[in-house]
């Protein structure tokens, strides 16, 4: 049986996990009595949290929310994924990174030396390219304010800038205010977009956070329209990829949304060629051969992504592709002649 000390604070990360405990799941997690469970209720009662106990079949505790609450224990685990969390958060792009550090901060303080050690060991590097070296952070307020706004399904009204990131609302002359219905915060490579229907234009729109300034009052609630789909993550790709006629369908061929969709056979095995293909399609034709569906912006950029492999390629088709393979082998021939 573990000690008291370490039972208490189990007991309360427990009881922290969800709403209602049965008393005799609590017994059986911490592998005690259902007596010693309510001795330590009555000790964490004792010291000052607000434990309740209901009744019923499978009658147990609760630990009520309140003003007088004392501060949160953690145990090993979740002290480690909080302060994990909060590293990962300094390069969220939210507009909140000095604050997730001066909490790190904290948080490192008050840890057991073991503990210190192992978050110490974990660091989180940004790594930008060349295009996004000076994007913009969203401001943590806004982001507040659009996530309050889908959450609670009302209309929302903004100020819009014009932007000239790929798959946004990107036309100057569309910089003025605008009406919508938002469905959901999402964030792709260090932003975060707004994606909504735009009331004015009927259709779909992803708006950069970052240029969004919200106008108050929110209006009207809404009944929540179906996403093209049904996936927020394969509609924003494909936007992004500029595939407009994203219909839930992409990424099942293989071609996820690409302009640019080939179909190859490789000499490798398909458990080597999956590891590398992101969202194409993989199948094994053989021990050393495989079908690869893959789709990219342009199909000299498709041929050279599969010209990546080390392996013999038989190309199965589109036309297009044949003609980009040739197109680059006279290119790398050039190349290599000097």
């Amino acid at each position: 049986m573990p000690k008291t000390s370490a039972r208490l604070l189990a007991l309360l990360s427990l009881l922290q996990a969800r709403r209602d405990w049965p008393g005799a799941l609590l017994a059986e997690r911490l592998e005690i009595s259902p007596r010693t469970v309510r001795r330590d209720v009555d000790r964490l009662r004792e010291l000052g949290y607000p434990i309740v106990a209901f009744k019923g079949p499978d009658g147990g505790y609760r630990l009520d929310a309140g003003a007088d609450l004392p501060p949160l224990l953690f145990d090993d685990e979740q002290a480690v994924a909080l302060a994990v969390a909060l590293q990962a958060a300094t390069t969220s792009g939210a507009g909140i990174e000095e604050a997730a550090a001066r909490a790190l901060t904290t948080v490192r303080q008050v840890m057991p030396a073991r503990l210190r050690h192992r978050i110490d060991t974990f660091r989180v590097t940004t790594v930008d390219g060349p295009a996004e070296g000076t994007r913009p952070r969203a401001d943590s307020g806004v982001l507040m304010a659009l996530g309050a706004a889908v959450h609670a399904r009302e209309t929302l009204r903004f100020d819009y800038a014009s932007v000239s990131a790929p798959g946004a609302d990107d036309d100057p002359a569309r910089s003025r205010a605008r009406r919508t219905q938002p469905h959901h915060l999402v964030t792709r490579g260090g932003r975060w977009y707004l994606v909504a229907w735009d009331l004015d234009r009927e259709d779909w729109r992803i708006f950069r956070a970052d240029r969004i300034t919200p106008r108050v009052p929110t209006g009207p609630r809404f009944t929540p329209r179906a996403l093209p789909g049904g996936d927020v993550a394969a509609f924003v790709n494909s936007r992004f990829r500029g595939f407009d006629g994203f219909d839930g369908s992409g990424g099942a061929d293989g071609s996820g949304g690409w302009p640019c969709r080939g179909e190859v056979i490789l000499h490798l095995p398909a458990a080597v060629v999956s590891r590398y293909a992101r969202d194409g399609l993989v199948e094994q034709l053989g021990p050393d051969r495989c079908r690869l569906v893959l789709g990219s912006w342009s199909w000299a950029g498709l041929a050279a992504a599969i010209g990546r492999f080390d392996a013999d390629i038989e190309v199965v088709g589109p036309a297009e592709l044949r003609n980009a393979f040739a197109h680059l082998a006279r290119r790398y021939a050039d190349a290599a002649s000097g």
